[in-house]
C-alpha cells in the first residue's frame, strides 16, 4: 500500500503536494502544512469523490510525505531555510 492506483487519488494528491510546496514558500511551519492537509482531506471524505479505500490510501501517503522532510525544498532552494522567515520580514 505505498502507491496510488485510481487517476482521481492521484490528482488528489498531486493537487495536495502542489499545494503544501506553495505554502512552504510562503513559510508556513509543517504543523501549518498538516492543518492545510487534514482540511483538504476532510472536504473530500465529506464530498464522497473517492472510494473508502482509495481515501485511505491518499490518507496515508499524504501522512508519510508530509512528515518526510526531503519532501520540500526551502523558498530560496536551501532547505536549511525550509521554515524559516526571511530576515526582513519577507
Amino acid at each position: 500500500m505505498t502507491s496510488l492506483d485510481d487517476p482521481e487519488s492521484i490528482r488528489h494528491f498531486q493537487s495536495l503536494c502542489d499545494a503544501c510546496q506553495e505554502l512552504t514558500t510562503r513559510y508556513h511551519s509543517p504543523s501549518e502544512l498538516r492543518l492545510y492537509a487534514d482540511g483538504y482531506l476532510h472536504a473530500l471524505r465529506r464530498s464522497g469523490s473517492l472510494d473508502s479505500r482509495q481515501q485511505l490510501r491518499l490518507e496515508q501517503l499524504i501522512d508519510r510525505w508530509i512528515m518526510d522532510p526531503s519532501s520540500f525544498i526551502g523558498p530560496d532552494g536551501d532547505i536549511s531555510t525550509l521554515y524559516m522567515r526571511h530576515p526582513q520580514g519577507y
